[in-house]
């Protein structure tokens, strides 16, 4: 790269950074363009519209019925928000709650009337119910004049499919309607009879018509009918302060991670601080471009995600000192220094991308909403360190920052032995693991439960109160909150605001009869409250059974996948194996931290748990990367187990930096954030320190120990 190039890729940085901060900031347009104002909010951070569905009939649905409906609408609003969310209230009521929408009568229209679709002849004669089809899609297929055609692909259900393919044979070139909410969305003809349980509808004039009657197919196949009860556009969860105090620790918090890198990396770290804030601002643009929606607990994982992202400029600049130290010159190091953190970099982050992408695939709700943030930011860190640091690194040495002194010599250092000191860290690791069930036990005993499960996993009481005045969210959360909790005795409460009153939506854990009339009389006393404005019912959870098993279904298939690819890649199933029991002894660790902090167990405890499962492998593969690199040059005279320790002591300073960083960025979104973001905040400290001792001390010494003891049974 000559000195004009260089100085082009300076400049060119210096005006990305600038226009990614104007673009996030102000935007382009009278609407802000690309503006982070823009971007899509969560309930929890802009409110939505709140839509309650009840079961059309004199009967009382069953609870299968119900879940099922429940699970199936999930999928369905899933189309407007990844985070909305769907809940049972009462016996015969569905609540669907929407972010970042306020029109209810737009989304109403829309979804129309669950539960209504037939499938008939013309004579009336229905041969196919709504709840046969699995799923509706839209989508394209070249026709017999091989030009594409835009359709929807329908999924039948076993039952379903047993149906069709009697009506289709019985009926080849005859139209079979297909009626929803009393009116004929499609009508088209048999051309051959279907027993395959899939069929294709074709005829749309183009993707939008095609879309909206896949919609329609999927509402329609609802187990339960479905008559709109009441509709409400609510406030924010949480006010205004829970968006700005985060804010501001992202800035504190990149600040800080910029300023330590510069002095312990000198003129690299100054380049990773220039690659994280392209990085943060990439980030922001493409959360705007792809219509990610965003959450408090969202914005924790960006704010970790920027500590994340510096660990693959630490991986690569501690091997440009390396270099240095063996004598190379500034330009060489620089360069073998990014070809050798390269396999370490796209290992860890291919492991981790496996997790995303199968929670994409298998999660609903906020679980596939994660896995779209995470995916995002792990594609764009592994960029700006590959590409826009190498680029920066090469441009400032041609521009003539040359010297040895600017870049740093690492220092010689003896190997500690972390495999001769294995069975106390085993012990250690043991230890506390055993104080989650030790913990658990004690609040089965005490409290009836073995953790703190929230209104998302447990359901409560959604009570409804119409103030005299027109209070907002910092004020319910400055009096109304209290005197809800000293009913409840739990911090754990929800109040949204529906918009055009001073009705107020408190949700709380299942009260009793008793606490609900004691919090009606502290309401009346408190606010002078009118009595009869004060409405209860008990919610079920947000996160239904199906939920949680597609959530444990997604985690098991990426841990297998990510078994399967370090095992592939390291060419040693003992690799893979040891760091799996790692991300296993992590993940049990910080549920300890849940139970004896007694910390509240909701949608951020998924997302907690799988950010260290991302972060732990990152710091695993690193050291794996450095064992294989000696396996390659080991002789017969070296001992196994000093590979090992000269392995992991050669990437100590990396495993302690890099958990430092990350620690900045969380530890200030504690100190600063409100209560909820701390509840996600302080399991995540304690994921991080446990993911960097269990990468430097377990993960190492218990391969030794597979190897050592299977030798011959490779």
């Amino acid at each position: 790269m000559n000195k004009n190039k260089s100085l082009a890729v300076v400049i060119g940085a210096a005006i990305l950074v600038i226009l990614l901060g104007f673009t996030t900031i102000v935007g382009f347009g009278p609407t802000g363009t690309g503006a982070a104002k823009n971007i899509l909010l969560g309930l929890d951070l802009s409110g939505g519209v709140s839509i309650t569905y009840r079961a059309v009939g004199d009967e009382t649905p069953s609870a299968e019925d119900m879940d099922d409906t429940v699970y199936k609408l999930q999928q369905r609003v899933n189309g407007y928000s990844t985070e909305a969310q769907v809940y049972q209230e009462g016996s015969d009521r569905i609540n669907i709650e929407i972010p970042g929408v306020s029109d209810a009568n737009a989304i109403l229209e829309e979804l129309g009337k669950p539960g209504s679709l037939t499938f008939q002849l013309e004579d009336g004669t229905v041969v196919l119910e709504g709840t046969d089809v699995q799923t509706a899609r839209a989508g394209t297929m070249a026709n017999e004049m091989g030009n594409s055609e835009n359709i929807v692909e329908l999924v039948l259900t076993d039952e379903g499919s047993t149906k069709f393919a009697k009506a289709t044979s019985e009926n080849v070139g005859k139209i079979i309607y297909i009626v929803y909410d009393g009116a004929v969305i499609s009508n088209p003809v048999v051309q051959t009879a279907i027993t395959g349980g899939t069929a294709q509808i074709s005829g749309m004039a183009n993707h939008e018509e095609a879309e909206r009657l896949a919609s329609s197919i999927r509402i329609g196949s609802l187990s339960l009918e479905l008559e709109e009860l009441r509709s409400n556009v609510v406030g924010a969860q949480l006010g205004q302060e829970a968006i700005s105090t985060s804010v501001k620790a992202g800035a504190i918090g990149l600040l800080l991670v910029i300023i330590f890198m510069a002095v312990v990396y000198l003129v690299p770290g100054i380049v990773a601080g220039v690659s994280l804030l392209i990085y943060t601002g990439l980030v922001l643009v493409c959360l705007n471009a792809f219509d990610l929606t965003l959450t408090i607990s969202g914005i924790a994982g960006i704010i970790l995600s920027i500590g994340m992202a510096v660990d693959a400029n630490v991986i690569i600049y501690a091997r440009i000192r390396e270099e240095i130290a063996e004598d190379k010159s500034v330009k060489s190091a620089i360069k073998i220094g990014f070809q050798k953190a390269l396999s370490a970099i796209l290992d860890g982050n291919i492991t981790t991308l496996l997790v995303a992408a199968v929670l994409a695939w298998k999660g609903t709700g906020s679980i596939q909403g994660f896995a779209q943030t995470l995916a995002l930011g792990i594609v764009l860190s592994m960029f700006t360190a590959c590409v826009i640091s190498r680029l920066l690194m090469n441009a400032v040495y041609t521009l003539g920052v040359r010297d040895e002194k600017y870049y740093g010599r690492a220092k010689k250092v003896s190997p500690i032995d972390f495999v001769g000191k294995r069975r106390i860290f085993f012990v250690i690791s043991i230890l506390l693991i055993l104080t989650g069930p030790a913990a658990m036990m004690m609040h089965n005993s005490s409290q009836g439960k073995i953790l703190n499960y929230s209104l998302e996993f447990m359901g409560g009481t959604s009570t409804t109160v119409t103030f005299n005045d027109d209070l907002s969210i910092e004020e319910l959360e400055a009096q109304v909150k209290p005197v809800i909790e000293e009913v409840t005795g739990d911090a754990n409460i929800q109040m949204q605001k529906v918009t055009g009153g001073n009705q107020v939506i408190i949700k709380t854990r299942e009260l009793t009869v008793d606490e609900r009339e004691e919090m009606e009389t502290k309401l009346v006393d408190e606010f002078a409250v009118d009595a009869s404005l004060i409405a209860t019912e008990s919610i079920s959870s947000t996160i239904s059974g199906e939920m949680k098993s597609d959530a444990v279904t997604a985690v098991v298939i990426a841990i297998i996948l990510m078994l399967l690819y370090i095992w592939f890649r390291f060419k040693d199933i003992r690799f893979a194996t040891s760091a799996v029991i790692a991300l296993t002894h992590d993940v049990l660790v910080v549920l300890a931290c849940y139970a004896v902090v007694w910390i509240s167990v909701g949608n951020t405890f998924i997302a907690c748990m799988l950010t260290i499962v991302g972060y732990s492998i990152n710091a695993t593969i690193v050291i794996f990367d450095r064992i294989r690199e000696h396996l390659k040059t080991m002789n017969k005279k070296d001992k196994l187990e000093d590979i090992v320790n000269l392995s992991i002591t050669q990437t100590l300073t990396r495993s302690i930096y890099t958990s430092i960083t990350t620690f900045i960025m969380v530890a200030v979104l504690y100190i600063l954030g409100v209560s909820s973001i701390r509840e996600f905040a302080l399991p995540l400290m304690v994921g991080i320190v446990c993911g960097g001792y269990s990468s430097v001390c377990i993960t190492g010494p218990l391969w030794y120990v597979m190897k050592d003891k299977i030798k011959g049974k490779q």
